[in-house]
């Protein structure tokens, strides 16, 4: 079989945008396989005969899914049916999912564990530490979130210090209301006066320092 692998992106009228920009149409005989499904695309993308549409969403790289001939699309997923009906992968299944969640549960403790660490508030505020932590592990570590918590790229303390940094500025200021001009930095620099003033908050806490009853983090956490 011909090889024909691009990396494409959407375009206008149903059209798709090539590397170079250039205007591309699949061919007549082909089908969308959306994204998804990973056995299915993999057994259709070992044909190297594929267009993957791709998109930008913030630094991170998206798959939409992926253009091939219908017929091997079809092929694919009647041969992986086949194989996802015998009693062999059923019960090999049911052992990835168990294993899966136990790691993810191994995961979520030791990262909330993590971020108890980083806060470290004073003996009076350890229950709002606690739910605190609890509120920035639920939000940061499910699998797929595309959060920091989920990166391996840095160690888990640098982890737990930006998930919680992150969380505070959607929670606890005006980030999400702000019109952000759009000049180059402008939002990086938005984000990093308000990352001081959480780190500032957190400070207090650490401090044991008197609290006042309007305290954007307190009124944070009373949502959850």
């Amino acid at each position: 079989m011909e090889q024909d692998v691009r990396i494409v992106k959407p375009g206008n009228n149903g059209r798709l945008l090539g590397e170079k920009g250039e205007s591309l149409v699949p061919p007549a005989d082909w089908s969308f396989l959306p994204a998804g499904d990973a056995g299915i695309t993999r057994k259709v993308t070992s044909l190297k005969k594929f267009w993957r549409v791709e998109i930008k969403k913030g630094r991170r790289t998206i798959s939409l899914g992926i253009w091939a001939p219908s017929a091997t699309i079809l092929q694919a997923q009647e041969e992986v049916l086949l194989v996802r009906l015998t009693d062999e992968y059923k019960k090999k299944r049911v052992t990835d999912l168990n294993r899966r969640e136990k790691k993810q549960e191994q995961y979520e403790t030791e990262f909330c564990g993590a971020v108890e660490a980083y806060l470290n508030f004073s003996d009076n505020y350890k229950d709002i530490e606690k739910k605190l932590a609890r509120a920035v592990t639920v939000h940061a570590i499910p699998v797929g979130s595309g959060t920091v918590a989920r990166t391996q790229m840095i160690p888990i303390e640098e982890r737990a210090a930006h998930a919680i940094i992150a969380w505070m500025r959607h929670q606890t200021t005006v980030y999400d209301h702000l019109k952000i001009a759009r000049i180059k930095g402008e939002r990086r620099a938005v984000r990093r006066e308000l990352a001081q003033q959480s780190v500032t908050l957190l400070a207090n806490y650490r401090e044991g320092k008197i609290i006042p009853a309007d305290c954007p983090l307190q009124k944070a956490l009373n949502k959850f």
